[in-house]
């Protein structure tokens, strides 16, 4: 007798009440199925068995597929069967996905003779069946209150309508006061291939090919690298890069193209929980004001989680070995922290967008070796020639005799300038020719990056099949929000005289159709994009304020220190110091303040998809983020010593307290500690410690909670758990947003000031190697598994990459031009030096002042100088007190300035065309893929026809006695051969195709 599974071509935008009537009743009118042929394959029976139980006939041939077992925790079960942790309690049928929820009764009494433990098994397909009253082993169970009455019956619907979906239910029977209930779904092989078939999953089909080499000598080179590697390969069962199968599309009428064993292991883990979590996604509940999906489900309450199972425990003694279990002994351990990643076994456990994450991650970390290794050499550099820079030698030298002008009003005195001989060396060290080498080498090592990212994503692609994905395909994936469709529900409540039921009724009766009252116009949404501009503008504003107060804390915390003799000497250190490290908190607090301020403002504007919503919170984050991480740093780069004003008429931020100069040897210095102290902070504090501690602290707190919430106990918690209590009381999963936020920060580190700070790619690189194993183990152990998601790139993180390496150009151009003394040295060098060398360069830049000059009340009190000074010297290009204009600008300043002008105009044009030149030299697509991929649709045409011939040949031995029938059948087939549609049917060739490509 043939079986009805429900047919859902697509997801419906609304469902009448009708369609949500609760179980056992007959198919709703308009309801479609899909006629199976009647008696099932052998290797089906594990996966369709029906409880003994269960009647069989009779009530509906349509529900003999829908098995719903309310089973007791009490009951005792076989040791066969308690040891298959991820199957059902028949031992046969797997679980591929988990709906949790928590129950509260009000109360609850046992009937008479209750003998200890209820029933196994109840139902037989129909929902809302209870045991029968009275009998042995029943139980009477007290009120719900209202609200749990209510989740109660929109559970039981949605449940029913997932079993008229196709899918097979068990969950435990609620035989206590309170408690968390599971309901584990199976996916048969009929609704397996019908939603393989709707999601156009490509599966691989019986043709093997091999991929060949480009010549001898790459062949040789890429043999001997694979030896060299050998020690650093994980040891997982490898991925041959020599032989690819020929993958296409599922279909139900091509099941003779794919090489089929087992139904039950053609499917891997990934690919159910995937299948069944669209089901999920897609499923209506009327009693839930018509809500669509299990996300909506869960954002009511409803359901408290939703996930797949990992596939056993990654730390069991047993010697039983999983994908989870390899996972974490060869990539989720601090000990292999050498090794590469198990790339296609990330993919194959996590699914294709964690897999380009930690591929990302892999090849970004890979590059900052070689950007290290450089990094390191300019700092050696630096370091090597600090005794034969002429400059530092010059102020460093006490017989050149630059008395300076006080550093503050009355409380500061004339000093030398040879006091700051440790600061002017020190910032040689990241102040020299080999500066402005590192800067454009970084610059295309960005570009490099990005160009073997692309390369390499799309080499991941090929052997992931993820080149054929379509933007169809992608769009019959998404879903609308939870949120989404409860704004349009109270639109159309408003606008409407109808109720909600019946406007619903009628956008179901109109043939999927969308009229304009169905959506959220941009008059709907105006008010939330009102909010995000003003809170953002807001948000960016608080973030300079609070810049603004470090620096007033700084100013007033100088001028408050060198009113004490004690502490006038390390007033400049001190200052640095703290203000650095109050950045530092402030950036790391702001920094979760403005993550949840990002996600309130998407959530207002009310995006329709999950991907809208994750790109739009992506760039609220990144942009609040960015000015929190790069404001302290851009305004001691750019804007700190450049409005200080000169002696005599200096600019004053309150009274009495004068902007903050740069130190003697320049702001460079400065703004190197500033990187170092914030980069490293933010990595050890935020990305480490925060990441590492605050699980733990999370699972150590459920775990009280739960202890103490014990109530009730079940003899079931003494025993061996099974996966799905493991797996619930892991995190939920939230997706990769935080995972590429970090680290796109730390690029920001990496690329956008290194010319003054040559170290930040060892210490990214220190971070990386670590946090590798962190994300690794924190996936493995700490979180639920997450849902398989496919994607054929990093989505809009490869546009923010793209973006910050160009804004590294203009940023270090910039810092190399205004913020160090490289353009002022060169110009003197070349135009005002007398013997072409830097002596007398700092005499050159520094400028006097009659001292006679300066302000009432601000000259220093109690002055140690024994001689009484005339003229004081300022680090600035002004004309000299006895010239016709005294204290203006120089010509030497124009020139200088006009020469750091051009030199960011050089600069940033040079770079820029290196970048577009490397950009056109390193294809997006590597040649041997491109050709693999034109050879492979060939490929499949090729097998195509052949796969028809064959089975022509097996259609026409019963015809060979009449030849019109098999010409006739013959034709058929041959024109149904070159469009690649064949007639249905499940007639398989012979063994596996093998061709050299």
């Amino acid at each position: 007798m043939p079986e009805d599974i429900p047919l859902l071509p697509g997801s419906p935008r609304r469902l009448s009440p009708q369609a949500g009537t609760r179980g056992g009743q007959g198919p709703k009118h308009g309801q479609q199925y899909l006629q199976m042929p009647g008696p099932r394959a052998p290797g089906l029976q594990g996966s369709s068995s029906r409880d003994p139980g269960q009647p069989c006939g009779g009530e509906s041939a349509r529900s003999s597929s829908v098995i719903n077992n309310y089973l007791d925790a009490n009951e005792p079960v076989s040791l066969e069967a308690r040891l298959s942790r991820m199957h059902f309690h028949d031992n046969q049928r797997k679980v591929d996905y988990v709906l949790a929820y928590h129950y509260r009764k009000r109360g609850m009494h046992l009937a008479q003779g209750f003998p200890g433990h209820s029933l196994a098994i109840v139902s037989n397909g129909e929902t809302g069946k209870e045991p029968h009253a009275g009998g042995p082993g029943d139980i009477e169970l007290g009120p719900l209150d209202a609200l749990e009455e209510e989740r109660k019956e929109q559970r039981e619907e949605f449940e029913h309508n997932l079993m008229e979906a196709g899918l097979e239910l068990e969950k435990d029977l609620e035989n206590k006061s309170q408690g968390s209930i599971f309901v584990r779904i199976h996916a048969p092989w009929q609704v397996l291939a019908r939603e393989a078939e709707f999601l156009k999953i490509k599966v691989p089909t019986k043709k093997t090919y091999e991929i060949k080499a480009g010549g001898s000598i790459a062949k040789k080179f890429s043999a001997a690298l694979q030896k060299l590697s050998s020690p650093l390969q994980p040891r997982v069962p490898e991925h041959s890069s020599k032989m690819k199968n020929l993958s296409y599309p599922f279909s139900r009428e091509k099941m003779y193209l794919y090489n089929i064993q087992e139904k039950d292991t053609f499917f891997d883990n990934a690919t159910r929980s995937r299948i069944v979590h669209e089901i999920l996604k897609r499923t209506a509940c009327s009693r839930a004001n018509n809500t669509m999906g299990i996300n909506s489900l869960i954002a009511n309450n409803i359901y408290e989680a939703a996930y797949p199972l990992h596939d056993g425990e990654y730390n069991s003694p047993e010697d039983d070995m999983n994908d989870r279990k390899l996972l974490y002994q060869e990539w989720a351990c601090y000990g292999v922290f050498y090794k590469f990643q198990p790339i296609d076994l990330i993919r194959k456990y996590f699914g294709e967008k964690i897999g380009l994450y930690f591929a990302w991650l892999g090849l970004y970390t890979s590059f900052l070796i070689p950007s290290s290794v450089i990094g390191v050499i300019v700092f050696l550099y630096g370091c090597a020639t600090i005794e034969e820079d002429i400059p530092s030698r010059e102020m460093c030298d006490q017989q050149n005799a630059f008395i300076m002008c006080p550093l503050c009003d009355k409380s500061c005195d004339y000093w030398n300038l040879s006091s700051a001989c440790g600061t002017a060396r020190a910032s040689h060290l990241f102040d020299n020719p080999a500066t402005v080498f590192f800067s454009i080498f970084m610059a295309l090592w960005a570009t490099m990056f990005l160009e073997n990212w692309k390369r390499l994503q799309m080499r991941l692609g090929y052997f992931w099949d993820l080149t054929g994905i379509e933007e169809e395909e992608e769009r019959a994936q998404e879903h609308s929000r939870p949120e989404y469709e409860t704004k349009v529900r109270e639109k159309m409540l408003k606008e409407s005289n109808k109720s909600a039921v019946q406007k619903l009724q009628t956008n179901t009766t109109e043939s999927g159709n969308e009229d304009d009252e169905d959506k959220l116009t941009w008059k709907d949404r105006f008010p939330g994009y009102l909010m995000n501009f003003a809170s953002i503008l807001f948000m960016i504003a608080l973030t300079f304020s609070i810049v603004f107060g470090v620096i007033v804390y700084r100013i007033t915390t100088a001028a408050a220190l060198s009113l004490n003799k004690a502490t006038r000497s390390n007033v400049r250190v001190t200052v640095t110091a703290t203000a650095v490290i109050i950045n530092l908190v402030v950036i790391l607090i702001l920094d979760e303040i403005y993550g949840a301020v990002a996600n309130w403002l998407t959530k207002i504007e009310v995006p329709k998809t999950e991907q809208t919503f994750e790109e739009r919170l992506i760039l609220k984050a990144f942009l609040l983020k960015f000015v929190n991480a790069y404001s302290p740093i851009f305004y001691v780069a750019f804007f700190k010593g450049r409005f200080v004003g000169r002696p005599g008429s200096y600019v004053y931020v309150f009274d009495g307290y004068r902007m903050e100069e740069c130190a003697p040897g320049g702001c460079l210095m400065e703004l190197c500690i500033q990187l170092s102290i914030i980069m490293l902070g933010k990595q050890l504090i935020q990305n480490n410690i925060f990441e590492i501690g605050v699980p733990k602290l999370k699972k150590l707190f459920r775990k009280l909670k739960d202890e103490t919430e014990a109530g009730e106990t079940d003899s079931a918690h003494s025993k061996r758990p099974e996966q799905w209590d493991l797996d619930y009381s892991l995190e939920p999963y939230t997706g990769l947003t935080p995972e590429y936020m970090e680290m796109i920060i730390q690029f920001g580190f990496v690329t956008l000031f290194v010319a003054s700070f040559p170290l930040a790619p060892v210490f990214a690189l220190l971070n990386n190697v670590i946090e590798v194993r962190l994300d690794a183990k924190k996936f493995v152990t700490e979180l639920r598994r997450p849902d398989a998601v496919r994607t054929k790139d990093i989505g809009i993180w490869f546009d923010i990459l793209s973006g910050i390496g160009k804004f590294s150009v203009i940023s270090n151009a910039f810092v190399i031009a205004i913020t160090s003394d490289f353009i002022p040295r060169l110009v003197y060098q070349y135009s005002y030096s007398h013997n072409g060398t830097l002596h007398g360069f700092v005499n050159h830049t520094l400028s006097f002042f009659n001292v006679s000059q300066l302000k009432e009340g601000t000259q220093p009190e109690n002055s140690q100088f024994d001689q009484e000074v005339q003229f004081c010297r300022f680090k600035d290009y002004r004309e000299p007190p006895w010239a016709p204009n005294p204290y203006e600008f120089s010509k030497q300043y124009w020139f200088v300035l006009s020469a750091r002008l051009a030199f960011v105009i050089i600069f940033q044009n040079l770079v820029m065309f290196l970048s577009v030149l490397v950009d056109w030299m390193i294809p997006d697509i590597p040649t041997d893929i491109s050709d693999q991929i034109k050879k492979e649709k060939s490929l499949l045409v090729d097998f195509f026809l052949k796969e028809e011939h064959e089975k022509l040949k097996l259609m026409d031995e019963p015809a060979l006695r009449s030849p019109g029938v098999g010409d006739r059948s013959r034709s058929r087939a041959a024109s149904s051969a070159p469009s690649g549609q064949s007639q249905p049917g499940s007639v398989m060739s012979s063994g596996s195709q093998h061709t050299n490509v």
